[in-house]
């Protein structure tokens, strides 16, 4: 495993994150494929032994299970000191006016609920799940910022929203003194490359490390394009980011298997390894409901793609809307 700086900072991470949306109650939340805290050791062992020491969750993922699940297997099979563990906040907690957002309050109050249900006194990275229309964007950075200063984060870092609004977010930081972020969560992929445009060029000019979330495309850059699986077909989200798969998408996913094919690797590796390429990308996150996933996830960090094979993949890409920026 190799590791790098997240963005400018000085926190390293390894190049691989290991997204822990598929641990937690399959009866809690949208997740009805997650798999429940027995299923889930296995995996984070691996992990660990793989060399991963970057694991990232979320307060919304079945409804707080999925942080308990992380919090219990962490402290098992790691030593805190050697671990980045990484949340989020935005979503919906509870029914009240007051249990969604990124005000002060709910900042205030979910910290604390994702610290007890991680077991643990401070989490690594602190991150803003979407932007937050409803709030000023100042009371959220403030209140990130104490969070900071109370021990209770060592970093923070937001996840996909709009270029105007992070940069918005990042002169506000640095002209108030406040705790600034040090990476973007953002959608990118093979058949996804909007975040190349303003996001991606703005993280690398400001120092900020990117962690893509869905490199893989929920899974369909990792199987022909009429192959499902349970999680795609119950998926509700994966159903909204990716509507239908458009010609120039199957053609890209066909693309993945050929190369695969002629380099004896799997498709989730060349997929990878692409996204690995790219400046500014510190880790992309993955998910793993296979022991596969974890070793083809780490193989990727050391398959070199030649630069004619890169231009083999991207360049029959077409625009897409934007999506996942709620």
């Amino acid at each position: 495993m190799h590791y790098v700086n997240l963005g400018a900072s000085g926190l390293k991470v390894s190049r691989i994150c290991l997204g822990c949306m598929s641990y937690g109650d399959p009866k809690k939340g949208a997740h009805s494929w997650a798999l429940s805290d027995e299923q889930s050791r296995p995996f984070f062992k691996q992990a660990v032994e793989l060399g991963i020491n970057f694991f990232d969750t979320a307060n919304v993922y079945s409804d707080g299970a999925s942080e308990e699940v992380t919090g219990k297997a962490l402290k098992e099979f790691a030593r805190r000191d050697e671990i980045v563990i990484a949340t989020k906040v935005h979503g919906q907690m509870r029914p009240d006016a007051n249990g969604k957002g990124l005000s002060r309050k709910a900042i205030f109050t979910e910290i604390d609920h994702s610290l007890r249900r991680l077991a643990v006194d401070y989490v690594d990275l602190y991150q803003i799940h979407r932007w937050d229309p409803e709030t000023p964007i100042e009371e959220t950075l403030e209140a990130l910022h104490d969070i900071v200063k109370a021990g209770k984060a060592r970093y923070i870092g937001a996840s996909s929203m709009w270029a105007w609004q992070f940069m918005k977010a990042l002169a506000l930081q640095r002209a108030n003194g406040w705790a600034r972020f040090v990476s973007m969560q953002n959608h990118w992929n093979l058949i996804y490359r909007e975040e190349e445009r303003e996001m991606a060029p703005l993280c690398r000019d400001q120092g900020i490390g990117m962690i893509p979330w869905s490199p893989l495309a929920r899974g369909r850059l990792t199987r022909a394009p009429d192959l499902t699986t349970t999680r795609s077909e119950t998926d509700r989200f994966g159903k909204f980011l990716y509507k239908k798969t458009e010609e120039s998408d199957r053609a890209i996913i066909d693309r993945v298997g050929a190369l695969a094919e002629a380099r004896n690797v799997s498709r989730a590796q060349v997929a990878l390894s692409w996204l690995l390429h790219k400046p500014g990308v510190s880790a992309p996150i993955v998910g793993a409901t296979k022991p596969e996933h974890l070793v083809d996830a780490a193989n990727a960090v050391s398959l070199q793609l030649t630069p004619a094979e890169i231009q083999t993949l991207e360049e029959l890409y077409a625009p897409h809307p934007v999506a996942g920026f709620i």
